[in-house]
């Protein structure tokens, strides 16, 4: 298979050349190999491995727990419940954040229920924002 330079890379993994770079730098891949004049050429399985990282950072993982997991996916021996388990652990956590995102939404909403959205200068959403903080510039 022909090696592909970093564009092509990046084109073929939906990841972008800047992002490759990158993964390259923390080691979510091996360094590429280079041309004689320094360039980056992608070998099918970087590209396998790009792909993979993209993935799973569309599954909301971050970079550690895809180090993890790229590390299992090469090791054809590993046991599966370790995937299992970094997983579960992951649907915990995006749980926890959906949980908290619709407190937020509901605080929200209520704060925007109780605005009268006219001309009077009272907003209760301000209001709420700026409990326990200095008064603006000049309101003293």
């Amino acid at each position: 298979m022909e090696r592909m330079n970093i564009g092509q890379a990046a084109k073929a993994s939906g990841v972008s050349a800047k992002m490759v770079r990158h993964y390259e730098s923390i080691g979510l891949i091996p360094p590429a190999s280079r041309t004689d004049a320094g360039y980056r050429l992608y070998a099918a399985r970087d590209i396998h491995t790009l792909q993979f990282v993209r993935h799973a950072r569309d599954l909301g993982f971050s970079l550690a727990q895809i180090a993890e997991l790229v590390g299992l996916w090469q090791d054809r021996a590993r046991p599966s419940r370790q995937v299992k388990a970094l997983a579960e652990a992951h649907i915990h956590a995006l749980e926890q954040k959906a949980n908290e995102l619709l407190a937020m939404k509901a605080t929200l909403e209520q704060l925007v229920h109780c605005c009268h959205g006219d001309d009077r200068p009272d907003c209760p959403i301000l209001e709420n924002l700026a409990k326990d903080t200095a008064p603006p510039p000049g309101a003293e």
